[in-house]
């Protein structure tokens, strides 16, 4: 019995199985920072390639183009954007450029002629950010060509990884150690866990939940949820989620977490039929909202004194007032990827200069802006467009696991845009990773449930008939279904 485990055990683990668990492992491991790590991002690049061979096949298969080609047209796109900002242009077309107008003059006062140059006013940052979209594109593509099967498993792997990294920012946070911490000058007292910012990891938990929420919804579609895993690990993230999400004490997570349980509470009603709460529906939310009770309860001084930080929203609006001057400075081409932080100190007025570094402008629209101008601006429409017209079909298809799988994708999304209203979470490998799974899941609203996608059982109702016995006695037959109409 014991040998047979392992034989089956070895026929689902293959070399495909270990090449994913490698990446996403060193995704948690080395890719909770945005910057200044290039050793460790390194890695997260190196890990990707194997996914890239795997993927690379499906290219020759002509259906595949057709049949995602708006997606992978906006991924060639997004990946085509750095390498033409660091082409070298002719001195003259790079003269002409809005906002290069200081350099050339500094060349003309050293005598010197400005020569070919790349569009971007840091190429080498930019070359860097090109390289940091390798593990990204290699999830996506690798997504996109596996069966429901495997994108399923490649969702347990995140949630398992949010779950251990959560675990870790617990300890973090009893142990009072800077040694338990993964990357320099993170302080102590913080639940951080495998990221450098404490707010990367409230992200991570709340695009988490709605994936959590669907583990437990699909176990208990299949029959026996108790006996299944999935159920197990669904109902522990979600209450460790929320008080996760509450010790992260992230301003923006908690702000996030009544929209983000809302629409996944919508999601479980669409995986149970769209009927009226059953009792244990009931139940299940009765809970998190007393969850929730208690935690804002308990959580509540800490949380009222990150909203009443003095002067921390202050600073960040002035902040962006001058990174949108700066933006129309470079407009229509933008000043490069990864450029923000030299062109932010070459405007940042000496009245704003204090200890703390404004390394990126916690708006990634606004920045995006500034490094990519109008191209970037037709990318992020583009996107939106995709986002709008797949999360309209899955929220109108009825219940599968590809469909519970694919609604939660589009909450785990949208999260993530509006969190990157107010911070930085996608310059993480982790969490663009993450979203590009996501993108690669909710691509496949409208195309039909895989033929691997396992059926949906539904109630069957029974009509109860009454009747007498010859003694008197009355008796109750519910062996024949009711009929439709009935």
């Amino acid at each position: 019995m014991v040998s047979l485990r392992f034989q089956n055990l070895a026929r689902h683990w293959n070399t495909t199985a270990f090449a994913v668990v490698f990446f996403v492992v060193s995704v948690f491991l080395f890719g909770g920072a945005s910057q200044l790590n290039q050793l460790r991002l390194m890695v997260v690049e190196l890990a990707a390639l194997p996914l890239l061979v795997l993927a690379a096949g499906r290219f020759a298969d002509g259906a595949f183009l057709g049949r995602h080609g708006f997606l992978l047209g906006l991924l060639a796109a997004t990946l085509a954007l750095p390498l033409l900002q660091i082409l070298p242009l002719p001195p003259g077309l790079w003269s002409s450029l809005p906002g290069r107008e200081p350099l050339t003059q500094a060349l003309s006062l050293a005598g010197t002629a400005p020569g070919w140059t790349a569009l971007s006013m840091t190429p080498e940052l930019t070359w860097r950010a090109f390289l940091a979209l390798i593990p990204p594109t290699a999830i996506l593509l690798f997504a996109l060509g596996a069966d429901a099967r495997r994108r399923d498993g490649l969702v347990i792997l995140f949630v398992l990884g949010a779950l251990a990294s959560l675990g870790l920012g617990f300890i973090q946070l009893l142990a009072g150690s800077g040694r338990l911490y993964l990357w320099t000058d993170q302080g102590t007292r913080t639940v951080a866990g495998f990221f450098a910012n404490r707010n990367h990891l409230a992200t991570l938990c709340l695009v988490s939940l709605p994936f959590a929420a669907t583990l437990i919804t699909t176990a208990v579609r299949r029959g026996e949820p108790f006996r299944r895993p999935r159920f197990w690990l669904g109902l522990v993230f979600v209450p460790i989620g929320l008080i996760g999400l509450a010790a992260i004490q992230s301003r923006a997570g908690i702000v996030l977490i009544l929209p983000v349980l809302v629409a996944t509470l919508a999601a479980a009603w669409i995986a149970d039929g769209r009927r009226k709460p059953n009792r244990a529906v009931t139940v299940v939310a009765a809970l998190i909202g007393l969850l929730l009770l208690i935690i804002a309860v308990i959580a509540a001084p800490p949380l009222i004194a990150r909203f009443t930080e003095a002067g921390s929203y202050d600073a960040r609006l002035l902040a962006w007032g001058i990174v949108g001057e700066a933006a129309g400075t470079y407009l229509p081409v933008g000043s490069g990827i990864g450029s923000f932080d030299a062109i932010y100190r070459s405007v940042e007025p000496l009245a704003t200069l204090d200890p703390l570094f404004f390394n990126h402008a916690h708006n990634e629209f606004l920045e995006m802006w500034l490094e990519t101008g109008w191209p970037g601006a037709g990318l992020f429409i583009a996107f939106l467009i995709w986002f709008g017209r797949r999360s309209v079909q899955v929220w109108r298809a009825s219940a599968s696991d590809s469909g519970d799988l694919q609604r939660a994708a589009s909450i785990a999304l949208l999260a993530m845009v509006l969190h990157s209203g107010v911070d930085y979470p996608l310059r993480t490998e982790t969490m663009a990773v993450l979203f590009a799974l996501c993108c690669a899941i909710l691509e496949f609203a409208g195309q039909g449930v895989p033929a691997d996608d396992p059926p949906v059982r539904k109630r069957r109702r029974t009509r109860v008939r009454t009747g007498r016995t010859r003694d008197g006695r009355s008796t109750e037959d519910r062996s024949r279904p009711a009929r439709l109409g009935a």
